[in-house]
């Protein structure tokens, strides 16, 4: 499934993309995630744990980098894990794209994911939900972290959270009830193209 996410951050383009060129400090900044090791050649192994509902999942997999346009500002990673407890897997390939906007950047992420097992069974709008929901704490965390780097204050604890599963889960539940509303309140606008 294609998950497409867009997030402003308050910074200039090219520290932005600095900061994305930083992959330890990126994952820092993904709720859940830790970076264990680094593998070399643009290749790294880690952990993402996330709850969905009642299960919570902890995957262990690894992430590389397949292609950096610094021109361009755009980056392609290519991750894959398994559930540590053997209830299913997750693949996804990962495009950011970085644009100058105002004074700040806008970044936007399309998200190829591919679930299979317990994570599965959840529908694309959970999934979309609760991406959008992490995707919103991951640019917080980002822009907390970046302004740090720029006053030269330590890093420790900055801009740094862990998946609450309830936090989580009451925010993707006002998404779906949003839709919910607009759809059955709202007049039909057909999607842009």
């Amino acid at each position: 499934m294609l998950i497409k996410n867009q997030f402003d951050v308050a910074e200039p383009v090219d520290r932005v993309w600095a900061f994305f060129d930083d992959v330890p400090q990126v994952a820092a900044c993904l709720p859940g995630a830790e970076l264990t090791d680094d593998l070399g050649d643009d290749a790294y192994a880690g952990t993402v744990g996330v709850r969905m509902g009642p299960v919570k999942m902890q995957f262990a997999g690894k992430a590389k980098i397949l292609e950096r346009d610094d021109a361009a500002k755009r980056m392609v990673i290519d991750a894959a894990g398994a559930d540590e407890k053997g209830r299913g897997q997750a693949a996804m390939t990962i495009t950011a794209q970085l644009a100058a906007s105002g004074s700040g950047t806008k970044v936007s992420l399309d998200q190829d994911l591919q679930l299979s097992g317990a994570a599965a069974q959840y529908g694309r709008g959970m999934i979309q939900d609760v991406t959008t929901v992490l995707m919103g704490q991951f640019a917080s965390n980002m822009q907390q972290r970046i302004g740090a780097i720029e006053r030269g204050e330590s890093l420790d604890g900055v801009g740094t959270s862990s998946a609450s599963g309830f936090a989580i889960g009451l925010q993707a539940t006002r998404l779906a009830l949003t839709r919910v509303f607009r759809r059955f309140f709202l007049p039909y606008q057909p999607a842009s193209s």
